[in-house]
């Protein structure tokens, strides 16, 4: 295979709707290069890219997919990504490797709530962006309303290189930047190239000038000579549209029918003769910050922003090179661990399909399997060489759910799947919840949780059972109680024997320290679960001997493990031990955990004890004109609304509310705002249960 420089390197990803034509259009880019004989289609399910079983029963993209083509000496790196957002993750990842987005947009639809979601991550990242409207043949797209849906979305930036016109019952294309119009037959294919009709010249010629103005603003010499000459030819024009995709400020429109063939090759043209390479890139700062050039003769380092797992082939990791070349049987190191990994065999994968190469230029994609130490978002660098490339940055999970094999001799296998599916895909996450006594598991949406489902099912041969997990409540007092407890305990010989006394209080930062004590010692434990336990030691005259102290404190710290009220983890309190007695013979550290643990247990059900509950901060972004629907229902969930902030033709509402209340949010917002709705939650504090739900917790415990 043939090895390009940096230059004639193009990454793009194919972005959009579901069902807006992207595996379609990759598989059409692919025939047209020659690089396969045939063009399969979704609905045969022989395509290249949804290759994987879930994919071709679903019939739609679950997998981001790399794939290329060559054309007209360049190579095209094509990552053919998912368009439902529980996917968001394997979005993100193409993101941070891609040169150049292409959005897809179905036709007969225009911008659907699939593009905005997404084109909010394209705007983050601010990608050199096209946008491509698909199904021109299609008898209900209309061209000139889905420009107008483009320009709602990004603004006036949006350009058209391209309009679809019928002629004499041909599918043509009209082309601005080239002058000319394209005529397909009725199979698509290679067009017809023919001067504009004489009835479009002045539609063709006035999008040609307002072309030459967009391409012309984004850079002040190409602007003197337009103004010098008053236009600009093809190779200028190509410069300043270059520019201003770069620039995040110019965003060029085209049609075209995937399905048919028709305008895929100018497509193709537009990709290897203007869309930014990753060198024409600005250079990225690595996490130490230094530069990272996207050069051959630059020390060599890899980001590996994909790994995925197949039953014949183990594990598959797919890199960029950011910098420098990687060869066959490279050693490289991960910055992370600083473990070695030798690279065996190097790949340039289409689908299921891998082809060996010898090595890899500054900018391109390709593969690797079976190493050893290395995971998503990993850098692989020459030794010494002290580069770490910036991680990807998933989204936050939306939905958690308790997971447990429905085959207890499963759990272990369970856990061994699940940490693959979280390694393949970074937004599921799995976290054991020692206080729950729960596997949690946190993905993007239902689908997402389908999507494991079946992998668990059909790959790992597991069956799994998913439940709401519980909530981790805390549990304090509210009020000072004093108590005693004496254990006592005989049976024949040295017997067991322990009495303390003890007052608790609730606990706060910078509260003075207790009046009407001796205090002799302190002990500040911060608990694992957070907040603290204060302990003193009030003792006077060695009534209890200093020994059995940290007994007694290990008998407090067993129950505030496992709180008297429902078994949640308590917090902020402190003890004062004043009082007690022991026995010379029958005293042992057991016999004052013991009387120290019921002391403590009767004391705290004494002292007005209170449940705590996780509140999480909300940001929910929606349309304006579906506000009122999406409070009232934050209002049903005990929700406090802190504010809101305009963004465009979106709300964002801040709000604090209780974890317990946000269970199946994600499918609550889904369905009020047609899926147009998004949020993100992180946690914020603990505060007090109200009465009523804190009795129905005690009861229920």
């Amino acid at each position: 295979m043939k090895i390009y420089d940096d230059k004639h390197i193009k990454n793009v990803a194919f972005v959009g709707a579901n069902k807006s034509g992207k595996t379609t259009l990759a598989e059409t880019m692919l025939f047209e290069a020659g690089l396969v004989n045939r063009r399969g289609s979704v609905e045969n399910k022989n395509t290249v890219s949804d290759y994987h079983e879930i994919e071709q029963e679903r019939e739609t993209s679950i997998f981001a997919t790399p794939l290329h083509t060559e054309w007209r000496n360049y190579k095209i790196n094509i990552l053919d990504t998912p368009g439902l957002d529980d996917f968001i993750g394997e979005i993100a990842s193409t993101m941070r490797v891609a040169d150049s987005i292409v959005t897809v947009i179905n036709g007969q639809h225009g911008v659907e709530v699939g593009t905005e979601i997404i084109w909010n991550y394209v705007d983050k990242y601010s990608k050199p962006t096209l946008f491509v409207i698909n199904q021109i043949d299609n008898p209900n797209t209309d061209f000139d309303e889905c420009y107008k849906s483009i320009v709602n979305l990004i603004g006036n930036n949006a350009v058209k290189i391209q309009y679809p016109l019928v002629v004499d019952g041909a599918q043509c294309i009209i082309d601005v930047l080239k002058m000319k119009m394209y005529k397909f037959g009725p199979e698509g294919g290679k067009p017809e190239k023919l001067e504009i009709p004489d009835n479009q010249k002045d539609v063709a010629n006035e999008l040609h000038n307002e072309l030459v103005e967009k391409a012309a603003e984004n850079d002040e010499a190409l602007m003197e000579l337009y103004f010098d000459q008053g236009t600009l030819n093809e190779d200028e024009m190509r410069e300043g549209i270059k520019k201003g995709m770069l620039n995040h400020e110019l965003f060029p429109v085209f049609c075209i029918s995937a399905l048919k063939d028709m305008g895929s090759g100018r497509l193709m043209g537009f990709i290897d003769n203007v869309a930014p390479s990753a060198a024409d890139l600005k250079p990225e700062q690595s996490v130490e910050g230094k530069t990272v050039e996207c050069k051959n003769d630059a020390p060599t380092a890899l980001f590996v922003f994909k790994t995925l797992y197949e039953p014949n082939l183990g594990q598959i990791s797919f890199f960029k090179v950011k910098s420098g070349e990687v060869k066959q049987n490279d050693k490289l190191e991960n910055s992370r661990n600083e473990e070695i990994e030798i690279l065996n065999q190097l790949y340039i994968m289409d689908g299921k399909n891998r082809d060996q190469v010898e090595k890899l230029s500054a900018g391109d994609i390709g593969a690797t399997l079976k190493l050893k130490y290395t995971e998503t978002n990993d850098t692989l660098r020459v030794k010494g060489s002290d580069i770490t490339i910036k991680p990807i940055v998933y989204p936050e999970p939306r939905i958690t759910k308790a997971v447990t094999a429905v085959d207890k001799n499963d759990e272990e296998k369970l856990s061994d799947a699940l940490k693959k599916i979280h390694s393949q895909d970074p937004t599921v996450t799995i976290k054991y919840m020692k206080e729950l006594k729960q596997l949690i598991l946190s993905c993007q949406g239902e689908l997402h949780l389908a999507t494991i489902d079946w992998t668990l099912n059909n790959v790992y041969g597991i069956k799994a059972a998913f439940d709401q997990p519980k909530i981790a409540y805390r549990e304090t007092i509210q009020r000072s109680a004093t108590t005693s407890y004496k254990h006592k305990k005989q049976s024949g010989g040295s017997g067991q024997f322990g009495e303390v006394h003890i007052k608790i209080e609730p606990y706060f930062e910078g509260m003075p320290e207790p009046e009407g004590f001796n205090i002799r010692g302190k002990e500040e434990v911060k608990l694992e679960w957070g907040g603290k336990l204060v302990f003193y030691n009030c003792i006077v005259g060695g009534v209890i001997d200093a020994r059995y102290l940290p007994s007694v404190l290990k008998g407090i710290l067993e129950v505030m493990e496992e709180g008297p009220l429902t078994g949640s983890y308590a917090r902020d309190i402190r003890v004062m031990l004043f009082d007690g007695k022991m026995h010379a013979v029958d005293s042992n550290d057991i016999s004052f955990k013991i009387a120290g643990a019921h002391a403590f247990k009767e004391a705290f059900l004494n002292a007005k004890p209170k449940l705590l509950e996780p509140i999480h901060e909300l940001s929910v972004k929606v349309p304006e004109e579906l506000m009122g629907n999406v409070m009232t229902d934050l209002q049903s969930r005990r929700a406090i609304i802190l504010g809101m902030d305009s963004d465009g033709k979106y709300q964002t509402i801040k709000a604090k509310t209780p974890l317990a209340e946000m269970y199946k949010y994600s499918t609550t917002l889904r369905s009020i705002t047609q899926g147009r709705g998004s949020f993100s939650t992180k946690f914020s504090n603990f505060e007090l249960v109200p009465n009523n739900v804190q009795e129905e917790l005690v009861k229920n415990s």
